[in-house]
């Protein structure tokens, strides 16, 4: 059995850690939990972190638990976030749950009958029919209004980050996960919870229930949150999240989100976001500082995270397809792209929109009159003539060609090329 807090180590995953915490997970096998917030239906690479930590502690024997959030995903934690969230219905968070757990079966074994196989709560399966004079009355007089107002989530709140102040509603959200842990503590043997380092408050709370209600010991452990060298946020583009469904987030597009990060940055995610060894580690970096203008640092962790996440066929697909963008690619592959991810390869690409009743229509036709690809006639036949022009990643060498439904990429597209780096698309309805 590999020692997990090791292995944490030395992939710089750990921040906090309770005392006693090591030496129970060195000589026992441990249940441990995290809390996952199901406010989507699909996890983003922000949540990979905690599930790349359930991951390692299964592969070293022990039994993780993820904890969906569907009590406190009603609620809101208003850990390090200045407005409280938007409230979700039930019907909602069943939803995102299940959508969740297939995504966690990529990473975890929940199915095998292995002592440490996996297992999946929701909190909100145990305080739907928990009243609140019940939890007052059971929970709430072992925690004192005291010891909730010196966590530095509630302090930040009420000194006047954010306009709103902070509602009751959110205040209780530490008592309610507190109680998760106590619960996994009495049903399932679990004796620590893990989290990103803004949860550090919640859990001891959860730590410090266990021992006035239960006189139990339990441990917490926080891993860094995830940050960028330049200090911006990390999974967040100007399109948003990153996420791991690729209905949100081609495959193509997730593979070059990781394929342009920061040589620092990649430095740091190979460790946490890949199983690769120490030594494997070691050797990629080293040979990527003798030649970092190859990139092969960002390749390697582009492909082994999209390979994690999305399989070997989404991976050849992402990597074929920034060869059509970036290479000198052909034209079976670029029909071999679906729709989704020629979009994605090509978005921000000037559009121009034609009637297919337009078709047949001979190039200079179609790229001078029905669409602006070209000012003049003359000058889209200067280009052909040129060598200049491509569609479809074909050279157009004659200026009598002519395009039909048959030429049309998904049955929809014309991809065309003006020298090196100017591209266009045509759209037919």
């Amino acid at each position: 059995m590999r020692n997990f807090i090791d292995e944490l180590k030395w992939r710089g995953m750990i921040q906090d850690i309770m005392p006693g915490a090591e030496e129970m997970l060195t000589k026992e096998q441990c249940t441990v939990y995290v809390g996952i917030d199901p406010t989507a239906d699909s996890l983003h690479i922000g949540h990979l972190v905690s599930v790349m930590m359930l991951k390692h502690l299964q592969e070293c024997g022990h039994k993780p638990i993820a904890l969906i959030g569907g009590a406190t995903g009603m609620i809101g934690d208003p850990s390090m976030k200045s407005q409280e969230r938007n409230l979700l219905d039930e019907q909602t968070l069943r939803h995102n749950k299940d959508a969740i757990k297939k995504q966690l079966s990529r990473f975890l074994d929940f199915e095998s009958d292995a002592p440490n196989a996996a297992v999946l709560v929701n909190n909100y399966d145990w305080m739907k029919d928990y009243s609140f004079l019940d939890f007052a009355r059971e929970i709430g007089k072992h925690i004192t209004v005291n010891y909730m107002m010196s966590k530095d989530s509630v302090k930040k709140r009420l000194s006047g980050e954010g306009r709103e102040g902070m509602s009751f509603t959110e205040f209780t959200y530490q008592l309610l996960q507190g109680y998760d842990f106590m619960y996994l503590y009495e049903h399932y043997g679990c004796k620590l919870q893990m989290g990103g380092s803004d949860q550090w408050g919640n859990m001891t709370t959860g730590t410090e229930l266990i021992r006035r209600k239960l006189s139990g010991e339990a441990y917490a452990l926080t891993w860094p949150l995830m940050t960028k060298a330049d200090g911006g946020k990390f999974g967040k583009t100007e399109k948003g999240n990153i996420w791991l469904s690729p209905d949100y987030t081609s495959p193509y597009a997730f593979y070059q989100f990781w394929l342009n990060v920061t040589d620092d940055d990649a430095k740091k995610y190979i460790k946490i976001f890949t199983f690769l060894s120490p030594q494997e580690i070691e050797n990629i970096i080293a040979q990527h500082n003798e030649a970092p203008h190859l990139r092969n640092l960002q390749k390697i962790l582009a492909r082994e995270i999209t390979l994690l996440v999305h399989g070997e066929e989404e991976y050849e697909k992402a990597v074929n397809a920034s060869g059509i963008l970036f290479g000198n690619s052909t034209s079976e592959a670029l029909r071999s792209l679906d729709e989704k991810t020629f979009l994605s390869v090509f978005e921000g690409v000037p559009t121009f929109t034609v009637s297919k009743e337009s078709l047949p229509a001979d190039v200079i036709s179609l790229l001078a009159v029905h669409t602006q690809v070209f000012l003049s006639k003359g000058e889209c036949r200067k280009m052909i003539q040129g060598g200049g022009l491509s569609v479809n990643k074909e050279k157009c060498t004659s200026t009598d060609a002519t395009f039909s439904d048959a030429d049309l990429i998904n049955g929809k597209y014309l991809l065309v090329q003006r020298g090196k780096k100017n591209y266009y698309i045509i759209k037919f309805e």
